[in-house]
């Protein structure tokens, strides 16, 4: 029977309950190896046996002076086990166990190793005893399914998790998809204060302190934990679902108008630039455009104030119709 990759892998998975990455699986091989080509405990006592018992022929046969201890030592070679054999040594074995310390592979690349990690968790999804093998950011781990949690909080002794609040799970994502993200910003996409929902974040262990901004007053900056990548259940922060509604290069240009508001002209206001003139020169050809449309009618503002011909220039050239033409009596 070869070497079983997977069941090696199982048991390491079932002996803790931290994450496992492939770095320590492939260390653990190699040590496995080095422990190998070093000589059990019994190997080391019987070149010493045998020293002990050849030293008095040796002191018979030079007078009673005793032998060097190098060539005592030299004589009898110390043999080299093979790894079945220092752990039948140290613990008996029967023929099925032996077998997974038989043959191992000097090298087990990260491809073979995730190959047997997905059996392993089809395995455990199709039997359905309520275990699952993730992968989370650190490594494999196997975990209760979700189903069983409320059995394990009694088991613990430990209430129920407390729910995030829409305000906080906001913050979050703002946190998320913007970090390195200052409170300022948070504050600035959402409108409202985020200090409530940050400090709830930060006690949930959700969120943490990155560093501070190159930016006025050196503003603190918040970025997403581990907790967080097992809080979603993804891997990495490449995994998150794309936002649909605005790309980064978006808000970068929102924030900064947001923060740095321009004044708005009379174009951005909807009116044109003859309707209100706002600098000196239209001004100026307003007053000018008035004072030559004045020039050009200087008639009719004369006949408004030309006063009308008196009526004594005409009376004496109706007076002698008057003598000649005396009215009627009657």
């Amino acid at each position: 029977m070869a070497f079983n990759l997977k069941k090696v892998l199982k048991a390491l998975l079932f002996s803790t309950g931290q994450p496992i990455s492939i770095k320590d699986i492939q260390a653990a091989f190699t040590r496995f190896h080095d422990q190998a080509m070093l000589p059990t405990e019994a190997d080391e006592g019987a070149p010493a046996a045998d020293s002990a018992a050849a030293t008095p022929a040796a002191e018979s046969a030079a007078g009673g002076e005793p032998a060097p201890a190098a060539e005592n030592a030299s004589a009898v070679p110390a043999p080299v086990a093979e790894p079945a054999e220092v752990l039948a040594d140290a613990a008996p074995l029967d023929a099925a166990d032996a077998e997974l310390y038989r043959d191992v592979p000097s090298l087990v690349t990260a491809t073979q190793i995730r190959e047997a990690m997905d059996q392993i968790s089809a395995e455990l999804r199709a039997a359905d005893e309520g275990l699952l093998l993730v992968e989370a950011p650190n490594g494999y781990r196997l975990v209760t399914h979700p189903r069983f949690a409320r059995w394990v909080r009694i088991l613990r002794a430990e209430p129920p998790p407390v729910k995030l609040s829409q305000s906080s799970i906001e913050t979050l994502a703002i946190v998320a998809y913007r970090q390195p993200v200052t409170r300022g910003e948070i504050e600035t996409i959402r409108g409202v204060s985020a200090e409530a929902g940050i400090n709830k974040l930060l006690e949930r262990e959700l969120v943490y302190v990155v560093g501070r901004a190159d930016l006025p007053g050196r503003p603190i900056q918040y970025g997403t934990t581990d907790k967080f990548l097992e809080f979603v259940g993804v891997k990495s922060l490449d995994e998150l679902p794309a936002s649909d509604v605005l790309s980064s290069r978006q808000i970068d240009e929102w924030l900064k108008n947001a923060t740095n508001p321009a004044t708005p002209g009379d174009t951005e206001m909807g009116l044109a630039d003859e309707q209100l003139p706002l600098d000196g020169d239209a001004a100026e050809a307003a007053e000018s455009s008035a004072s030559e449309a004045e020039a050009e009618s200087p008639s009719a503002s004369v006949a408004v104030v030309e006063p009308p011909a008196p009526a004594a220039e005409e009376a004496p050239e109706s007076a002698p119709d008057a003598d000649r033409q005396p009215p009627a009596q009657s």
